[in-house]
């Protein structure tokens, strides 16, 4: 069954970059995708399986029902871009204007709508069901996870498998990781009110430019001294708006930041922290604060159990593009499929995608490429997981 699944792959890997390339020229923002499900729903066109639409706004649920009693597992590709200008010199590069495939997404809806197609020529061989959750938003919070949940895309599903394509990694190798695999993100803004002066004469006003300025430096030691040295914590200011004339003593400004963390504690931990400078701030300068804190994505956890299956099926696959399954550090970008794994247990691995030519260029930056044919390492590493996982006790 597993030589059937890879052969079948492998005899439509070309048809999976073209459709990767023919994604990767049409490009659509977070909430804004309209053309991609479209794209999605008509390839399941006269193919035997059931096809939701709309379903977390943009999302589409395929289900392929072997007819047969078992369980069932969902798989789960994302396929949003992001505003990001290409500079790839790509055949292929981005015909829409200041938007871009900078993260493979378009790689994981080429790669899953083929293994699906797979999966439904295959029914006849396996147990149960196969949920396709093909999730719009990534990018953006909320993000597309939360809206398809709501719309009962996990109904009677057991475990969600994800996988992501990573040019950090070698390619022709899967990662995974148990436990916690990947931060959670959350976004801050402060509002700081002082009353502006002249340049000349600080003792009339309350600058709060000198006010913003203690807050991006004392925000800092929430990491190197609230936290404990194993705790993952970060926090940036990426914006510090107090423009004004150069004489002239700034009343207000705007800061606004980001803060990353392994785990959903270590967040909170910081988010009471930085509250606690906030009201610092407010009894030392004498200025009044606006702050607010949102909790955009949790971190991801990888189910042990249900990870460790996983590597190990794929691993006694022996799949012929798959050229090792390794064990990864957790990283430090944010995935909302964390919230399908704070849901039911689930597992997020990595295909190895570095380019085997030229620059490997880090995810959401303008010139990302990657390997293409981590699309078939990650169809034939999540189609033998789903074969096995449906056929056995």
């Amino acid at each position: 069954m597993m030589k059937d699944l890879v052969k079948r792959l492998q005899e439509k890997e070309e048809k999976m970059i073209e459709i990767r390339r023919h994604l990767h020229e049409h490009p659509e923002l977070s909430f804004q995708e309209s053309e991609t499900p479209k794209y999605i729903t008509d390839f399941y066109k006269d193919k035997d399986c059931e096809v939701k639409t709309n379903v977390g706004e943009n999302g589409v649920k395929v289900t392929i029902d072997s007819g047969n009693p078992g369980k069932t597992i969902a798989i789960r590709a994302d396929f949003d871009a992001l505003p990001i200008q290409e500079d790839t010199g790509l055949s292929f590069a981005s015909k829409n204007d200041g938007v871009m495939h900078a993260c493979g997404h378009d790689a994981h809806t080429a790669y899953m709508l083929i293994l699906a197609e797979t999966l439904i020529e295959m029914k006849d061989q396996f147990n149960g069901k196969v949920i396709v959750i093909h999730q719009p938003a990534e990018e953006m919070p909320p993000g597309g996870a939360k809206g398809m949940i709501e719309d009962g895309v996990l109904d009677g599903v057991d475990h969600v498998l994800g996988t992501h394509v990573m040019t950090n990694m070698e390619p022709g190798k899967v990662f995974y990781r148990p436990e916690n695999v990947q931060t959670g993100r959350s976004y801050f803004k402060l509002t700081i009110q002082g009353e502006g002066g002249h340049g000349s004469s600080p003792h009339t006003a309350n600058d709060a430019i000198v006010a913003g300025a203690n807050f991006v430096t004392t925000a800092q030691t929430i990491v190197s001294r609230r936290l404990n040295p194993f705790e993952t914590g970060v926090v940036t200011i990426g914006s510090f708006d107090g423009k004004g004339q150069f004489n002239v003593i700034k009343d207000k400004i705007e800061l606004e930041g980001d803060v990353r963390a392994l785990t959903d504690a270590t967040r909170d931990k910081i988010a009471d922290e930085l509250q606690q400078i906030v009201k610092g701030l407010e009894a030392t300068f004498g200025v009044k604060c606006d702050f607010e804190f949102s909790k955009d994505y949790p971190a991801l956890y990888n189910d042990p159990d249900f990870t460790n299956y996983v590597a190990e099926t794929i691993k006694k696959a022996d799949l012929d593009d798959v050229k090792g399954v390794e064990e990864c550090e957790a990283q430090p970008p944010s995935e909302d499929f964390a919230f399908f794994a704070k849901t039911l247990p689930s597992t997020f691995i990595y295909s190895g995608a570095a380019p085997q030519d030229g620059k490997a260029y880090p995810h959401h930056h303008p010139k990302f490429k990657i390997d293409e044919k981590s699309m078939l390492v990650a169809a034939e590493a999540v189609g033998a997981v789903v074969l096995d996982y449906l056929n056995s006790k």
